[in-house]
């Protein structure tokens, strides 16, 4: 069992949907069910604080009910969802009231919701955080949707002000125009169907810069920023630097920027576009080593699905194709995959997808640890089992991801819920107790 006190032989004792206190491996007092995972790991569930559900107005693309079967049977117990892609996007108390109305009844695991900052709703951040938002998310850039605007620094400072009295954090998609607008210029006439080109649109001093914006607004307002999918590892000096300073300010790494490398993605193979993109194997590691060091906090999915018709597979075009990669049910074997090639224990893992993420969504003393007066979400974990992803396992909408075929190291046997059981041996068994948060 992996718990605050580390790794060991030990009972968990639940008590209704609470965890009420953890014991040695033998206490297991008479007349109580005993659920034995013999020599597997027992660990908290996943909390994943990016995903995009993009329900209701998009649900062709992802929704509640197959997102969070999804999430359920890969070992995520506490998922965030993400203000964009969704018709209305979560930006008023009026759209959150939809979403909220849309979620209710379908939801395998435990949902939250993150609002959004766009030009001209600084007037609704207030009632959305009192209607229970847990923080904001705002792009620097285009956001690739017409109804969820990008924000400047003149739209930004202020928001981030109301945010800084608030006491909830910002999300940022870290990336600005400038550097991508002339990278483009640039490419004109290349061909659209290599990696290379797409990868050379969305340079890496695009999140540099957008870094240097934020920090500076962090600095003044004081506001908890996170900056999300981090992706460029010459911007790691600046989160360094920042953290130094002592700056409330955290970031997330995803798991696709932790396993697969520029170099293995083959032209055409648009499945793998996302933004910012998945760059070269020297890249991923210095993640790796700012994971390992704590520049980087944490560790999310970024879920982004879309119909398979938008990801222009046909073709393989990676300028129109949408952006964004489907993971969410894969992201913990993904990620113990990788991290146990380098030597990382599933101690770290749980700190960068249990503990850290319901630190940003507000929900440490309940999620993220196996310990008393938590919700008791648990997962039976096989370690060392080699797995290799079929398509007709995922649970997502559609099954179009860059994972297929990968071989995993890892497997989730069982999730537990508040103490019930809700998936076991890839399959859901309960779909609807997931609670909104």
């Amino acid at each position: 069992m992996v718990t605050p006190a580390g790794v060991g032989a030990s009972t968990v004792h639940i008590r209704g949907t609470t965890i009420e206190r953890v014991g040695e491996w033998d206490d297991v007092p008479a007349g109580v069910e005993l659920v034995d995972a013999g020599d597997h790991l027992v660990m908290p569930g996943i909390v994943d604080t990016h995903v995009h559900l993009n329900e209701p107005g998009r649900t062709e693309w992802e929704g509640f009910a197959t997102a969070t079967a999804a999430a359920a049977i890969g070992g995520v117990t506490t998922l965030v969802d993400m203000p964009l892609n969704s018709i209305p996007p979560t930006t008023t108390r009026e759209g959150f009231a939809a979403k909220r109305a849309a979620a209710r009844g379908q939801c395998a695991v435990d949902v939250g919701f993150w609002g959004g900052v766009v030009p001209g709703n600084a007037g609704e951040l207030a009632g959305m955080t009192e209607d229970g938002v847990r923080g904001f998310k705002c792009f620097l850039v285009d956001s690739g949707v017409e109804e969820f605007g990008w924000v400047g620094e003149r739209e930004l400072a202020p928001a981030m002000q109301i945010l800084a009295g608030l006491g909830v954090p910002l999300l940022v998609h870290a990336e600005v125009a400038g550097p991508i607008d002339a990278a483009t210029a640039q490419l004109s006439g290349a061909d659209p169907r290599r990696y290379a080109t797409y990868l050379a649109s969305r340079p890496p001093e695009a999140e540099a810069e957008a870094i240097r914006l934020v920090t500076g607004l962090c600095r003044t307002t004081r506001a908890r920023t996170h900056i999300v999918h981090h992706s460029a590892a010459s911007a790691l000096p600046l989160l360094r630097e920042a953290r130094a300073q002592g700056l409330p300010l955290t970031a997330e790494t995803c798991p696709h920027y932790l396993h697969f490398t520029a170099e293995r993605i083959p032209d055409g193979a648009t499945p793998f576009k996302c933004a910012p993109p998945i760059r070269e194997a020297a890249n991923r590691e210095l993640l790796w080593q700012a994971l390992a060091e704590g520049v980087l906090d944490m560790v999310a999915s970024d879920h982004s699905p879309c119909s398979p018709a938008l990801k222009a597979i046909e073709v393989g075009d990676f300028v129109s194709a949408w952006g964004g990669v489907s993971g969410l049910q894969l992201a913990l074997p993904v990620v113990w995959t990788e991290a146990s090639a380098r030597g990382h224990a599933i101690t770290d893992i749980v700190r960068w997808m249990c503990v850290a993420p319901a630190r940003l969504a507000g929900l440490t003393g309940t999620k993220g640890a196996i310990a008393a007066g938590h919700d008791a979400d648990l997962i039976v974990f096989d370690d060392t089992a080699e797995t290799s992803v079929a398509p007709e396992s995922i649970r997502h909408r559609h099954k179009v991801t860059p994972y297929a075929g990968e071989a995993l190291r890892g497997a989730v046997l069982a999730t537990y819920l508040r103490g019930t059981c809700v998936a076991e041996a890839g399959r859901t068994v309960a779909s609807d107790l997931g609670v909104l948060l």
